[in-house]
């Protein structure tokens, strides 16, 4: 798919979702002395459907990022050896 096609694809997905929520906040208008149980519910949908909108129209186009083919991994150190070291107080 093609750049252009793709970000057309995503303007659809978010110009959808946004004309859902503005259905939704007219239906809580509308129904708020009505039925307050589903005038509430479409509140929340519309309070909730931009941060969904966004979301939706910006998923696309990524993907996973992949270690690059020339990855090193980090040389290991050797230990020190205890090796023949004597304490201070050995030393008479």
């Amino acid at each position: 798919m093609g750049l252009q096609e793709d970000v057309r694809g995503r303007q659809r997905r978010y110009v959808i979702s946004m004309a859902i929520r503005t259905v939704s906040v007219i239906l809580t208008v509308v129904l708020w002395n009505v039925e307050r149980h589903v005038a509430v519910v479409t509140l929340i949908a519309g309070a909730l459907l931009p941060y969904v909108a966004v979301v939706i129209a910006n998923a696309g186009r990524e993907n996973t990022p992949a270690l690059p083919s020339n990855f090193i991994p980090s040389p290991v150190r050797p230990a020190l050896d205890a090796g023949n070291l004597k304490k201070s107080s050995d030393q008479s």
